[in-house]
């Protein structure tokens, strides 16, 4: 960090909100979950480090247990970081020591200026819109072609604009295999749809056949990027491309425009492969562990 640079520790209450936003915006790399909003509503606790006037920031989401403070990254946030600025580095550095221990995820920028062990790189796919839907298909591959013809001929129907219980229904049934706070966070994520499609910055799509809804997502809009960010299947719509004609859907709506489509993953490979498939190219972002916990308590986190 050059000379007359300063970065200072923020709690929530310090931070001037307005300004905080603002800094998101203008940010090449602004996501839509850092913003206060985003931050407020599926974080435990937010605090934020803070280049000069909010030239640049990076969000410290944490939650304490057993009395020890750690960062911690919050459901459907998939990439958060240093927005703003080159020197990641520093901003890590500056991260106060009552934070003792961190599993945070930064973002796409942010890859080339870390480095070391505590660093892993993670998989991300996004397919740029700005393309006619004409051009676009033609980066399909043969099976998604294959899946869309399917659910047409099966009689599949597109629904937009629902009420995002579905998709929270049906996404919940899937979770709850994995998720031990799956209410908590699909209670955070109900109130945080509202208050973002109040300001026409989320919507859901959906394929229905004979009447039951078999394919569902919500899409959240920001800083020129389309969120895929929470899908809710049924498992009758596997076999007959409904996910696959759900995303089609999406894309030939918004073909093009200056939108970048975020599929949120995959570390997973057929995940990976499903999202490429539709031409998505990869974008890698890294995550970064950082254990400072005394040593007596180090196992815990193993």
């Amino acid at each position: 960090m050059t000379d007359g640079n300063t970065i200072q520790y923020l709690t929530r209450l310090q931070i001037d909100t307005a300004k905080w936003d603002q800094c998101i915006s203008r940010a090449s790399n602004g996501r839509i979950y850092a913003f206060a909003v985003y931050l407020d509503t599926m974080s435990a606790n937010w605090d934020a480090l803070v280049l000069n006037d909010y030239e640049a920031v990076m969000p410290l989401t944490w939650n304490s247990k057993y009395g020890i403070q750690y960062l911690y990254q919050p459901f459907l946030a998939a990439q958060l970081g240093v927005f703003g600025s080159e020197e990641v580095e520093a901003f890590i550095e500056a991260i106060p020591g009552h934070f003792r221990y961190i599993d945070i995820y930064l973002n796409s920028a942010n890859t080339n200026a870390v480095k070391g062990d505590d660093v892993q790189l993670r998989d991300n796919y996004v397919l740029a819109l700005h393309h006619p839907y004409e051009k676009l298909v033609t980066d399909y591959r043969e099976n998604i072609r294959r899946n869309i013809k399917k659910a047409k001929q099966a009689g599949c129907i597109v629904e937009k604009g629902f009420e995002v219980e579905t998709v929270i229904t049906l996404a919940t049934a899937q979770m709850q295999l994995h998720d031990k706070n799956v209410e908590e966070n699909t209670g955070r994520f109900r109130q945080l749809y509202q208050l973002l499609k109040a300001v026409n910055k989320a919507t859901t799509y959906g394929i229905s056949l004979h009447g039951e809804m078999i394919a569902s997502c919500v899409f959240f809009f920001s800083n020129n990027r389309a969120y895929y960010i929470l899908v809710g299947n049924h498992p009758n719509g596997k076999t007959i491309g409904a996910s696959h004609a759900l995303i089609d859907a999406f894309i030939a709506d918004h073909a093009g425009q200056n939108l970048l489509l975020d599929f949120e993953g995959s570390d997973i490979r057929n995940l990976a492969f499903f999202y490429s498939s539709f031409g998505a190219t990869q974008e890698i972002y890294p995550a970064l562990k950082i254990n400072r916990l005394p040593f007596y308590l180090r196992w815990l986190k193993k």
